[in-house]
């Protein structure tokens, strides 16, 4: 019976991914800004799965409206 072989791949797993999701956050937050490079753009649109951008643009959204709402209780709470 033979050693099991170590996977170098199995501890830098998380990395790409973790990697990914970075991107995705980052380019919902610049284009949510405005602020997102041709180059950066153009990256993101040659994805091969426009679903990471679509749940994270839509966390933002309802992030945003929440966030919103509650400054607006606070606001009309403290008159």
């Amino acid at each position: 019976m033979t050693a099991p072989a170590n996977n170098p791949q199995k501890p830098n797993a998380r990395k790409p991914a973790l990697k990914r999701w970075l991107k995705v956050i980052q380019a919902t937050l610049a284009g949510a800004l405005g602020v997102q490079s041709k180059r950066n753009y153009e990256e993101d649109f040659s994805s091969t799965s426009p679903w990471p951008y679509i749940a994270a643009g839509l966390l933002f959204g309802l992030g945003f409206i929440l966030t919103l709402m509650l400054i607006v209780r606070w606001v009309l709470a403290s008159q």
